[in-house]
């Protein structure tokens, strides 16, 4: 009887064991599920991040006024030298210039990237991504092309800092929507005009071509590329340019004025038809630039409307809509003199 009483113990204690061993291998995995969410990037990867970010390092120039946007100033721990640079950013945003700025030239310093914490990591570049994904850190990709990816970012930017961050990522999209449909439906059936669109003063022939969210502003806004290649900051020849000898020229970060006047300085362009009728125009900067990749891209499609189909959006206050989607986006009122000199295509510092 003795011997069976014992055996029934073993047993027991074994069975017990075993029990405790499963819970013991099984729990830190519950636990780490339960602390961790799904967020799926532009790529479409599933990847993992913390139930409650509290530390984002955003590597790409055009996401951190995305980012801020949403209401992720407290979060940001690194960012880009541009954005720390950005005086404007800065002074809306001022715990910005604490942020650390990880690189290295154009290549990310993961020592003190991974030195800030973060919690998860925001980038474009596709072997950036896979650098800093190698050391264990969350990582997305928010790279887009058009409006569509744009909103992709908006949302996912949204979820990265959750909370609050969701309702005004939501609210952003349902505006840009209305508005591509308005801008639209506005401009159809007015004519369509060539535009051309230069990178910047510095390089008349670095332009955007087909296939990119720049071409998509411009039909858009009813006009049409003068640039059949397709491309991101494309290098073009210069007779490739005459020969589409555009309509309408816009350059980006500077002035209408100096934009023209760098058209007229170069004798290879000065004979173009939107030089001589003087339909150039340099594209507005606010935060970040109107015409690539930014938040900003919602007012950048009015502005281009205006500029290629004035007589049908000759009723659109411009100021008003600047002024309105600052307040409403950045919880910041513009003077009716900054929101001009944005419009000129001044940097407001």
């Amino acid at each position: 009887m003795k011997n069976k009483k014992a055996l029934l113990v073993t047993l027991l204690a074994l069975v017990m064991g075993v029990f405790i061993v499963s819970i013991q291998q099984t729990q830190p995995e519950t636990v780490f599920a339960a602390s961790t969410r799904t967020v799926k990037d532009n790529n479409g990867k599933k990847v993992k991040i913390p139930k409650k970010v509290k530390r984002v390092a955003d590597l790409w120039h055009a996401n951190n006024p995305i980012l801020l946007m949403v209401g992720g100033e407290d979060k940001l721990v690194a960012t880009t030298k541009l954005t720390h640079d950005n005086k404007l950013l800065t002074k809306l945003y001022p715990s910005v210039k604490k942020s650390a700025v990880p690189f290295n030239s154009d290549s990310v310093n993961t020592e003190e990237l991974l030195a800030q914490k973060p919690d998860v990591v925001i980038s474009a570049d596709k072997a950036e991504t896979e650098t800093i994904r190698k050391t264990g850190v969350p990582v997305v990709n928010s790279m887009f092309q058009n409006f569509s990816g744009l909103q992709k970012t908006v949302t996912l930017t949204g979820k990265i800092v959750g909370g609050k961050a969701n309702k005004q990522a939501k609210a952003y999209n349902s505006q840009l929507e209305d508005d591509l449909y308005e801008v639209k439906n506005r401009t159809k059936g007015a004519g369509v005009p060539s535009v051309l669109h230069i990178v910047n003063k510095n390089d008349l022939t670095k332009v955007d071509g087909r296939k990119t969210i720049v071409d998509q502003w411009i039909k858009t806004a009813g006009g049409k590329n003068a640039i059949k290649t397709k491309g991101n900051m494309i290098d073009v020849s210069a007779e490739e340019i005459i020969k589409a000898n555009p309509d309408i020229i816009i350059v980006g970060n500077t002035t209408s004025k100096k934009a023209l006047k760098a058209l007229k300085k170069d004798s290879r362009f000065k004979s173009l038809k939107a030089v001589k009728n003087k339909k150039v125009y340099g594209n507005p900067t606010g935060i970040f630039q109107w015409d690539r990749y930014s938040a900003e891209e919602d007012l950048q499609l009015w502005w281009a409307a205006k500029k290629i189909h004035p007589e049908e959006m000759k009723d659109v206050n411009l100021t008003n809509k600047v002024k309105n989607f600052y307040q409403a986006f950045y919880d910041h009122k513009f003077t009716t003199k900054q929101v001009h000199k944005i419009l000129k295509g001044e940097i407001i510092k």
